[in-house]
């Protein structure tokens, strides 16, 4: 185990290379001069080469990418060229607060999706399969941002029961208020994850009862039942487990535009903001950065395939 797991580290380095040469070379051949983010209409060309020598934007592209590269090594993702302040203390803030949003919509879809495809599966092209799965086309083709909005219409502007705006009330910090700001997003985010973790465990599980071992069973005169929760479950969750890996890049990416919606303070709100304003820095970082964290997530789903299936152990 851990010589496969070293193994794929390896693997992983030369390509988490290339992702940040590739992330440095499109923002650089965006069609825009990184300087007119940090300057204004009414400064003199003195003082735009100024900012432009000041940012190190004079110096060769190799060069630019070397330093950048060699600070984000370091933990120094730069600063906002609009605020000027720590990307990295920006990200320290917001992270925890994305992650406080998308772990519980996802584990809660999770869950779900494993009762739902469950019940789904075992009854093929019956009612309840039907209109599990029906629900799950009309959840997988429904707008992230039309479905906030059209929860925010209905229970913040017709109702007027739950706020729709950021994570606090200005001035409170209660749990109590946390958890009224809380509810639309998490509905949201839990919406959007269930109808593809379900069919992935519909598909499983219709696959499963297609395999030999189930109509030895039911030879043996094994109710559905039985082979359903003995025998089918465990087969179903073994790659179910590794969306769990694959679940790690949602944590701090998974909420881009339910964050901007409504205005909650984390990554996706950040990353939409620095778009707005051209500012670059903030981009690369948060490229970079979800790039990393989908090979560890490929990383991790591999390393958790071979604890819950001992038959990839014996093949490393």
């Amino acid at each position: 185990m851990l010589k496969y797991i070293i193994k794929r580290i390896a693997q992983a380095i030369p390509l988490l290379i290339l992702i940040t040469v590739i992330c440095f070379v499109l923002i650089n051949m965006a069609p825009y001069d990184a300087v007119d983010a940090i300057t204004t209409p009414d400064m003199s060309a003195a003082e735009i080469e100024a900012r432009r020598e000041a940012y190190g934007l004079n110096d060769p592209v190799y060069v630019q990418y070397i330093r950048w590269l060699n600070n984000i090594l370091h933990g120094n993702f730069g600063y906002s060229l609009l605020s000027h302040t720590s990307i990295k203390y920006d990200l320290l803030i917001r992270i925890p607060n994305t992650i406080k949003l998308v772990l519980p919509s996802y584990a809660t879809a999770y869950l779900l999706s494993i009762v739902l495809g469950l019940l789904a599966g075992s009854n093929k092209n019956k009612w309840a399969d039907k209109i599990i799965d029906g629900l799950c086309s009309i959840g997988i083709s429904m707008p992230t941002f039309w479905f906030s909005m059209i929860l925010m219409y209905l229970f913040g502007f017709k109702l007027k029961i739950l706020p729709i705006m950021g994570m606090h009330t200005v001035g409170d910090n209660s749990i109590g208020d946390f958890l009224l700001h809380f509810v639309l997003p998490y509905v949201t985010l839990t919406v959007g994850f269930l109808p593809d973790l379900t069919r992935f465990v519909r598909g499983s599980t219709i696959g499963q009862f297609k395999e030999d071992y189930v109509t030895v069973q039911q030879a043996f005169g094994a109710k559905k039942v039985e082979i359903l929760f003995h025998h089918i479950v465990r087969n179903v969750m073994i790659p179910l487990v590794t969306k769990l890996g694959m679940a790690l890049p949602q944590l701090v990416t998974g909420a881009v535009i339910t964050e901007t919606v409504f205005s909650w303070p984390g990554i996706g709100n950040y990353f939409v903001k620095a778009v707005q304003g051209l500012d670059y820095p903030i981009v690369m970082a948060i490229l970079v950065l979800s790039s990393s964290l989908v090979i560890l997530g490929n990383l991790l789903s591999d390393i958790l395939y071979c604890v819950v299936d001992p038959r990839i152990k014996s093949m490393q």
